[in-house]
C-alpha cells in the first residue's frame, strides 16, 4: 500500500502535460504515493455547467493534498455559449474552479517562492560599477491572502437597489458617482478581514524565522487605500513588535515595488500582501527568475488541506503541439513544495539539486530557456521537448 495518497488535478491545456511529467520525476526519485484523478476544469463546465464537480471537492476533503496542473477561464457570455446545448438557457453560470477550490477549503494562504537557479539564461541581470554586469540571487517567498480582496467574488453591475442605496451613504461615492446612472455603474468590492489578515502575517513571519530570512516586507497600498490596506499594516507592526522583534518590517507600496524589484530584488526576503497585490507582485518576482516556467506555488487552509500548483495558466496554443515545447519546471517544483511540506525533504533536495545540476549544464533547454517563440518548430531549432527536460531531471536523480 502506498504510503500517500495525492489528487490529481490536470485540469485543462498544458496542465495534463506538465503534472504527467511531475509524477514522473516523483517515481523516479522514489516518492511512495497513490494517485487519484479528481475531475476539473473546461470540459466538466461544457458537459456538466460545473468546471468543480461535488465528487472532487469530496476526493480533496478525503485525502487532503492536491497537485493541480491549471485551468482555461473565458468570460461569462463566451463560457455559456460553449456550453452543452442540453445546458444552455437553464441558469448556468461560470465561476474560476481555482477560486472556487480556495474558497470552499479556505485556502487562505497561498505561498509563492521566486528563487534563482545560478546558470540560468532568463536570470536578471544589471549593470553594476564599471559597467560590469551583475546578477544578483533572487531569494524572494510571496505570502499572499488568497480569499479576500478584489478576489472574492463580490461585485455588481447595474447593482441592486439595497447595494445602491448603501454606497449612496458614503460621501465619496455619493460625491463622485452619485449622479451615474445604476445601469453604467459596476462595482467590485475590496474586502479584509483582521482574522485572514492576521494568519496570513502570521505565516509571513513565522516562515521568515524557521528559514532565517532578516525581513518581512508588506507590499500595499495604505497610503491610498486607508482601510483594507492600513488594516494590514497595522496589524503587521504590532505582529511584528509583540511577537517577531527580531524580524525587520518593511513598508512598500505595490507601485514602488514593482520599480524597486528590478533595481535592488536582492534586497527582498519574505513579502506579504492581499490578493490582488499578492499576485502582481508575485508574477513579477518570478520574471526575475526566468518566468512562470519557473514559478511554483502553493494554498493551505486551517485545516490541513493543501493545493500545490504552477503560476502559469493553462496556454491552450501550445496544448495540442504534435510534441510539447512548454517548460516542466514550475510543475516539478510545485511538486517539491509538496514533497517539503509533507516532511520528505531528502526526496525534495534531491530533485532540487537534479533541476539546479540541468540548469547550470546548460546542455538542455527548453524554448523559453533559449529565448524562442514558442512555435512547433523550435524543437528542431534546438530546444528541449516538456519530456526531453523530465527526461534530463530524471539522469540527474540517478548520479
Amino acid at each position: 500500500m502506498a504510503k500517500r495518497t495525492i489528487i490529481v488535478l490536470p485540469g485543462d491545456g498544458i496542465g495534463a502535460i506538465v503534472l504527467e511529467q511531475a509524477i514522473r520525476v516523483l517515481n523516479a526519485a522514489g516518492f511512495d504515493a497513490e494517485y487519484i484523478h479528481g475531475d476539473i476544469g473546461w470540459d466538466f463546465w461544457r458537459r456538466e455547467g460545473n468546471p468543480l464537480p461535488g465528487r472532487t471537492l469530496e476526493l480533496i476533503e478525503k485525502h487532503k493534498i492536491a497537485l493541480f496542473g491549471a485551468i482555461t477561464s473565458k468570460p461569462n457570455d463566451e463560457a455559456k455559449a460553449e456550453l452543452n446545448p442540453s445546458l444552455q438557457g437553464k441558469g448556468f453560470t461560470y465561476s474560476s474552479p481555482i477560486v472556487g477550490l480556495r474558497q470552499y477549503f479556505n485556502l487562505d494562504i497561498c505561498v509563492r517562492p521566486c528563487k534563482s537557479y545560478k546558470g540560468n539564461p532568463l536570470n536578471f541581470i544589471k549593470r553594476g560599477k564599471g559597467n560590469t554586469i551583475e546578477e544578483p540571487l533572487i531569494d524572494v517567498v510571496i505570502f499572499r491572502q488568497n480569499t479576500e480582496c478584489l478576489y472574492s467574488g463580490v461585485e455588481w453591475t447595474n447593482p441592486p437597489e439595497k447595494v445602491y442605496q448603501a454606497f449612496l451613504t458614503h460621501p465619496k461615492f455619493r460625491e463622485n458617482f452619485g449622479q451615474v446612472p445604476v445601469e453604467e455603474l459596476s462595482i467590485s468590492t475590496r474586502i479584509f478581514t483582521k482574522k485572514a489578515t492576521s494568519r496570513i502575517l502570521m505565516a509571513a513571519f513565522e516562515h521568515a524565522k524557521k528559514y532565517g530570512y532578516k525581513s518581512v516586507t508588506v507590499c500595499e497600498k495604505p497610503n491610498v487605500i486607508r482601510e483594507t490596506s492600513g488594516l494590514m499594516w497595522k496589524l503587521a507592526k504590532e505582529i511584528q513588535k509583540n511577537q517577531f522583534p527580531d524580524i525587520k518590517l518593511i513598508n512598500t507600496n505595490i507601485d514602488a515595488q514593482m520599480m524597486w524589484l528590478t533595481k535592488n530584488p536582492e534586497d527582498y526576503e519574505v513579502i506579504v500582501a492581499g490578493n490582488m497585490f499578492g499576485d502582481i507582485a508575485s508574477d513579477g518576482f518570478a520574471g526575475l527568475i526566468g518566468g512562470l516556467g519557473f514559478a511554483c506555488s502553493a494554498q493551505f487552509s486551517s485545516d490541513g488541506i493543501a493545493v500545490f500548483e504552477p503560476t502559469h495558466g493553462s496556454a491552450p496554443k501550445y496544448a495540442d503541439f504534435e510534441v510539447s515545447i512548454v517548460n516542466p519546471i514550475a510543475m516539478i517544483e510545485s511538486a517539491c513544495m509538496m514533497l517539503d511540506y509533507l516532511g520528505e525533504k531528502a526526496i525534495c533536495q534531491t530533485i532540487r539539486k537534479a533541476i539546479a545540476d540541468v540548469i547550470i549544464e546548460g546542455k538542455i533547454r527548453t524554448y523559453d530557456m533559449m529565448k524562442m517563440q514558442g512555435r512547433p518548430e523550435v524543437i528542431q531549432n534546438g530546444a528541449a521537448s516538456t519530456v526531453q527536460m523530465t527526461d534530463a531531471i530524471i539522469s540527474k536523480l540517478k548520479k
